[in-house]
């Protein structure tokens, strides 16, 4: 992760290119693959060694330009809707740590947000 400060001084000489925020549906596909690549973890946003929750991995691609907060809010809010379409009356973070949850049941439920998002048009 490069800061900010530094990003910019080397995008004003041409080194480098900000990342275009992403709508919802595209920035849920994000976090699936920021989550594949680093590790998914339960009880962090962000493990000691690295592994990020759903949270950890939306915050790190905020702060990285990739979302902004107004899309990154949707998209909780298309997946808070899949967890009730679930059954899930909880909120998104502390469902991220019920034990009985696996990667491949958090990246599904990630992917069908992204799917609705997408169905709306975001």
């Amino acid at each position: 992760m490069i800061p900010k400060k530094i990003r910019s001084a080397m995008a004003d000489l041409g080194l480098w290119q900000e990342p275009r925020p992403l709508k919802p549906s595209y920035h849920l596909t994000q976090v699936i693959e920021v989550l594949t690549r680093y590790g998914w973890c339960q009880s962090f946003d962000f493990s000691p060694t690295g592994r990020m929750c759903i949270r950890g991995a939306q915050t790190f691609l905020e702060s990285t330009g990739h979302v902004t907060a107004i899309d990154r809010e949707k998209a909780v809010n298309y997946l808070q809707t899949q967890l009730q379409r679930q059954g899930v009356n909880m909120q998104l973070w502390a469902w991220n740590d019920l034990p009985r949850n696996t990667f491949r049941g958090v990246e599904a439920t990630i992917s069908a947000a992204s799917d609705l998002a997408r169905r709306n048009g975001e």
